[in-house]
């Protein structure tokens, strides 16, 4: 959360001449609603299931660079389309870079908690070893411009 996926995703397709899709935005845009008001209505599981629905559906298209969102990584059926049908790549920020980037975001419904550093080294230890067993290319984003980790990624991934 906070690593900028949507922000560097972005920027890398635009390097890379291919389309771009965020899959939060697209479960948005099918719902009709926001993330916050699908948490609301039918909890976490209820958006992990749309979620994963949207990440097999976007997986199976080619040209495309895709964002997630940060919790995609838990369930193994998303973990085994994103490996399997791409190149997977983990957008690294620290604890407190990621405090810093999403500190007056009030639409990351997992944040909205009295320690929300707290919460985020909770995911972060869930998650990272989660990422880091299927990425394929690891960026540390850390004070570095979206354009520069784009640029890094771009060269990576070409270079097979």
């Amino acid at each position: 959360m906070g690593a900028g996926k949507t922000t560097i995703g972005r920027q890398l397709a635009q390097i890379l001449h291919l389309e771009f899709l965020d899959s939060d935005q697209a479960i948005e845009e099918r719902a009709g609603a926001n993330i916050p008001w699908i948490f609301d209505v039918e909890g976490e599981a209820g958006f992990r299931d749309r979620e994963a629905r949207m990440i097999d559906e976007l997986t199976q298209r080619d040209g495309l660079v895709l964002a997630t969102g940060g919790g995609a990584i838990l369930r193994p059926e998303n973990r085994r389309a994103l490996a399997e049908r791409g190149s997977v790549v983990y957008l690294y920020a620290s604890i407190r870079q990621q405090v810093e980037r999403t500190a007056k975001d009030r639409n990351r419904p997992l944040l909205q908690v009295p320690d929300p550093e707290g919460r985020l080294r909770e995911l972060m230890a869930e998650r990272d070893p989660l990422y880091r067993e299927i990425a394929d290319h690891i960026a540390e984003t850390d004070g570095l411009s979206a354009r520069s980790v784009a640029q890094q990624l771009a060269e990576a991934l070409m270079a097979g």
